[in-house]
This record gives structure tokens, sequence and C-alpha cells, in this order.
């Protein structure tokens, strides 16, 4: 990925909560919120491998800065240079902006969600939980988490190739159950697993929407009107691609327990989730999105 180092970065929407503290426990029942996308997966995992990674920027785990809040200091895109971390701004700043801007366009009112970043636990609107969730987003206080150790996390246990947009990917999808939130889709959901239930539906809805969000990002511009992100290249989205394969139900069954058990699917298949992100990212339109009313999975 490419960052402008010109592009003004905005804060506001990002909470830098590390070394503050936070809440304990898990979520309430030991279960993640409506629409945790990613994280549901991710505490299965840790459950049964008690470890794991994701992104960095290369093959390997990217090294991070984790000095506490050091987010608030990403203004402008050269800060990058000197904090790596700062990409996360970028992340959030061109997810958020791109649907800000494409809401209001279909008839919708866009209502901000922060992305509260944490180490270990944090309380939430939808009770404490723990990195262990993995990313996740909440409806009631409207907010994406995400711990960045995450990402070391399925990279190293999962065998995701990481990179940038891996993250940046990650990012989307959280920001995807958002949009579904302000549809009210999200409270229509059910069905919790199996092949074709209500969570699948809603888990790979939110990879198409972050696969919308892919085909327009090199055109998003910052609070500035400068672009923030300047380029994707093949590999970047060979990465995304990757990601979204990693997470997949099949995958990590498999891996996790030795055989696939579709009746407890709960966000799709590899295949499935890839196909979704890249119709997404082919269509870059919402109405390709539709995942309720289609038999074909």
């Amino acid at each position: 990925m490419k960052f402008n180092p010109d592009a003004d970065l905005d804060t506001s929407g990002v909470e830098d909560t590390r070394g503050s503290g936070g809440g304990g426990g898990v979520l309430p029942g030991g279960v993640i919120p409506v629409g945790g996308g990613i994280g549901g997966i991710i505490l299965l995992v840790v459950v049964l491998l008690l470890n794991g990674g994701l992104p960095g920027g290369s093959d390997e785990p990217t090294a991070r800065n984790t000095a506490p809040g050091n987010l608030a200091s990403c203004e402008t895109g050269r800060d990058i240079q000197t904090n790596t971390d700062c990409r996360f701004v970028f992340y959030q700043n061109s997810v958020e902006r791109f649907w800000a801007a494409e809401l209001p366009r279909r008839g919708k009112k866009y209502t901000r969600a922060p992305m509260r970043v944490f180490t270990g636990s944090v309380n939430t609107g939808c009770g404490p939980a723990t990195s262990a969730v993995g990313p996740f987003y909440c409806p009631p206080d409207m907010r994406v988490y995400l711990d960045l150790g995450f990402f070391e996390t399925l990279q190293r246990d999962l065998n995701a190739r990481g990179g940038e947009f891996a993250e940046a990917y990650v990012v989307a999808h959280e920001y995807g159950h958002h949009i579904q939130n302000l549809y009210g889709i999200l409270g229509r959901i059910k069905s919790r697993s199996g092949p074709t239930s209500d969570a699948v539906r809603s888990e790979l809805q939110a990879d198409c929407l972050a696969g919308i969000w892919t085909n327009h990002a090199t055109t998003v511009a910052g609070q500035d009107g400068k672009p923030l992100i300047t380029g994707l290249t093949e590999d970047d989205i060979a990465r995304g691609l990757d990601a979204a394969a990693a997470v997949g139900d099949d995958r990590i069954q498999r891996q996790t327990q030795g055989r696939v058990t579709p009746e407890n699917f709960s966000h799709g298949t590899a295949e499935q989730r890839m196909r979704w992100f890249k119709t997404g990212m082919d269509s870059g339109d919402m109405t390709a999105c539709d995942t309720w009313s289609t038999d074909s999975l």
C-alpha cells in the first residue's frame, strides 16, 4: 500500500487506550457481540491453540511501536515514518470517510463509529471483552474494537501471509458491520450457526462491503482533500484475499479440530469469504452485496 505523506490525518475517530487499563472477563454469556465479525473465529482459535498472528507488511510479523496512546500523535502522513502504527489511522480515516460520503449519496444518514485500540481487555457497550475475542464491532456503542496483537496471532496461527492491506481488510470488514447496523440488519439476525445461517450471511456481506471500500480506496480523500491511500498493488489485493480465506470456517475447523462441520459455521468458508470480498471489490456497488436473498452463498 502507498500512503500519502502529505495527507492530514484525523485522530478524532481513533481512541488509543493501550496502556490505560480496561475491562476484564468476557462478553456476557461468553460470546461475542452481534456482528462481531472475525472475532468469534479468533476466540475459537485462541481457546484451542492458546497463542496466535495476521498482518504486518511482509511475510513476517511487522515490528510495532506499542507506546501507550501513540496513535494520537499521527497528524500527517509523514508521521508513519517514525510511528508505523499510524497506518491504522490511515485505514480508519479512509474506510469511514468513504462510507460517510457513500451512505448520504444513497439517501442514508451516516453516524460515525470510533475505532478503539486496546491491549489485553476493554469495557464495551456489549460488556467487558479480552483480546482473545479478536477484532469486533459492538452495536450498542457503535465502536470497532481492535487489539493490534491480533494481526500477529492470525499470521502465526492461521498462516495468513499478512501485510498492510490484510490489516486494512480486517478494519474494513468490521466497519462493514457498522454499515449493517445503520441499516438495521444486525438486529434481524436470528440463526447463529449453519452454512446458510443469518450469521454467515451477515459475515459474508461484511466481507463484500469491505471489498466495496477497496474498489474506491485510492479515491478517498482526507479532511484536507488529498487522497489518503495513493496506490494498491496486485500483491496487496492478494494479501487481502488471503486474509479473508484464512478466517474461513472450514480452514479454521480443519486446523483446530481436524474436520469440517458445516453445521457449526458462523462466518462462511474460505472460498465464500474470498468470493464475496471480490464481488464487492469488482463491483464497487452496495447492491452487489445482497447475501440475504440468494441461495448461492
